[in-house]
């Protein structure tokens, strides 16, 4: 009895001594199982809180709205962008593309009280503007704009642009979004059914750069960044302030408000003048968003008015573009202003 008992006892530790080791096995196993889940996770991005929906498709002629009849090649798909938070669309979306080309968003409506994805603008000052740079440019002109603009110029004008690929810079994303960023960002790339290069990334960087940079030095940026001699023209919008502001916070302070017109411009001034006094802003500058709506841009520190962009915009108490030395305007339209670097 005493030998069978003690025979348990060694069996069973034995088992035992075996048991540990399987189970330590079996946890570590299943950690890096949880731990691959959770990776997985965390790099696969969810649904975002809007989707867009195809409604339209035709010839540009067949929306009005756009003001692109001169361009028949060009087929628009308009999109409304879909939220389960309101049963109507948040935005219009309008993208445009020739037979062999990838699609450029053309317009943004958005319905929203605070910006959303892009800034929206009067799509009669972009065909105008295209109009313009077909007519007045010549046809190996190299164009520098904002990304979006740039790809909206290659669209139209078949010019050259220094950017052509889909950059999603900055996106903007409203505050109560912003625990889906990754997502929305994700979403975004995936619809241009672009990749931009590396290369392409840091010369967007450096564009953005010379704009906030002292006038003189930022053309000189901006030819260093072009690398040859070839005519070169320069298109900024008004709007590209609210991102320059997003992507360069510490080093270009700027603001915006919306305003109802409903009266006579001289009301309009005075509350631009309380804003200001309320803040502390140093100057500001306005985009026509509809024949009532307006934007008032504000710059908000001392060292932004002294930028290459602040110069070449309309900007209160201070010189007009028209006076601008360091490049010369060649045009001029709604929001858009186009100079001639030397």
């Amino acid at each position: 009895m005493i030998t069978s008992s003690g025979n348990q006892r060694t069996a069973t530790v034995r088992w035992t001594s075996n048991l540990l080791p399987l189970a330590g096995l079996l946890l570590i196993t299943g950690g890096i199982a949880l731990l691959t889940w959770v990776t997985y996770l965390w790099l696969t991005p969810g649904e975002p809180p809007y989707q867009y929906q195809l409604i339209a498709e035709g010839k540009a002629s067949e929306f009005p709205e756009l003001e692109l009849e001169a361009w028949p090649a060009i087929t628009i798909n308009k999109y409304e962008v879909r939220t389960t938070e309101t049963d109507k669309p948040i935005a219009h979306a309008y993208f445009g593309q020739r037979e062999s080309g990838t699609p450029v968003l053309l317009h943004w409506e958005n319905h929203t009280g605070e910006p959303l994805i892009t800034l929206d603008r009067k799509p009669a000052e972009l065909s105008a503007l295209a109009a313009a740079i077909n007519k007045h440019t010549p046809q190996d002109a190299l164009i520098l704009a904002w990304w979006d603009t740039s790809r909206q110029i290659q669209l139209l004008s078949e010019r050259t642009t220094l950017f052509n690929g889909h950059l999603n810079a900055p996106l903007i994303i409203p505050a109560h979004w912003q625990e889906h960023a990754q997502t929305i960002q994700a979403y975004e790339d995936r619809i241009p059914h672009t990749t931009p290069s590396e290369q392409e990334r840091n010369q967007f960087q450096r564009f953005t750069e010379a704009l906030i940079l002292p006038p003189e030095a930022g053309v000189a940026k901006l030819r260093e960044l072009i690398g040859t001699e070839q005519a070169a023209y320069l298109v900024i919008h008004v709007s590209d302030l609210y991102k320059l502001g997003l992507m360069h916070s510490d080093r270009f302070g700027v603001a915006y408000k919306n305003y109802l017109m409903t009266g006579n411009i001289h009301g309009l001034i005075n509350h631009m003048k309380v804003e200001m006094n309320e803040h502390g802003y140093n100057t500001y500058t306005l985009q026509s968003l509809t024949d009532q709506d307006v934007r008032a841009f504000f710059l908000t520190d001392e060292h932004s008015p002294d930028t290459l962009i602040a110069h070449m915009l309309p900007f209160t108490g201070k010189p007009p573009p028209l006076d601008f030395k360091a490049a010369q305007l060649v045009y001029q339209q709604g929001g858009y202003w186009v100079y001639k670097l030397p």
